[in-house]
């Protein structure tokens, strides 16, 4: 029984692996093909509305990681994914989303080439894991060394975004509570922005190091096999 469900469990996170890969995979192709066309012909303008259908479905799909730790489908730590998972839904759906005056600024393209290429080789890495037991040393070094520059340029997209949505999010008011009302209860989606900068000043720093441990850890012990 307990083979079974082993079994169950590797087949099932291999198909979910090898998915999602799939779903960045074209969400990458078509960023760096319009990065490249669009940068040419008329900016970098139009790279989210090329890219939104898959950004939006890779990005909703990972929530599945989440559920995975709280299950013990995966021994990733929940307090490690729940922020990273956390955040990047935020960005997609609640200021790329939300706000299409922000959409056509430069960031946005360095963000998703940054989340694209990560992800492709981090889905990729576990589906040849859970499918074939191994994935070779070349795909070991990649998994746990792009963030190094990728991370940042992810990062500093993401707080940049926000940033300069502030006035959209301020002057639309959008998903904001006021007072009176049944519930007895207020929300400004503004103040919530400037939290969520806040929350990253200390986060950031946090996750770096985290990785880098792992990296350390990864490596360390591909050697010693």
């Amino acid at each position: 029984m307990a083979s079974a469900l082993t079994v169950l469990r590797r087949l099932y996170l291999s198909i979910y692996n090898w998915t999602v890969f799939i779903g960045w995979q074209a969400s990458s192709f078509q960023v760096l093909f319009l990065a490249l066309k669009t940068l040419k012909e008329s900016g970098h303008e139009n790279v989210y509305n090329a890219v939104e259908k898959p950004l939006l479905l890779a990005q909703s799909a990972a929530v599945l990681e989440i559920l995975h730790g709280l299950i013990g489908l995966v021994r990733s730590p929940v307090s490690s994914t729940l922020p990273q998972i956390g955040s990047r839904l935020y960005l997609t759906w609640g200021i790329l989303w939300s706000f299409p005056e922000i959409r056509t600024h430069v960031l946005v393209t360095s963000l998703v080439i940054s989340w694209a290429i990560t992800e492709i080789i981090r889905y990729s890495f576990f589906g040849m894991k859970e499918a074939f037991g191994f994935a070779p040393s070349w795909h070991l070094w990649l998994r746990y060394s792009t963030f190094l520059v990728l991370y940042p340029t992810g990062i500093t997209s993401e707080v940049g975004l926000i940033y300069f949505s502030l006035p959209y999010i301020k002057a639309s008011e959008k998903y904001c509570i006021r007072m009176p009302n049944k519930w007895n209860f207020s929300f400004d989606n503004f103040y919530a922005a400037i939290l969520t900068l806040g929350i990253y000043v200390p986060g950031s720093p946090h996750m770096y190091r985290y990785m880098l441990g792992q990296r350390k850890r990864a490596l360390s012990k591909s050697k010693k096999e």
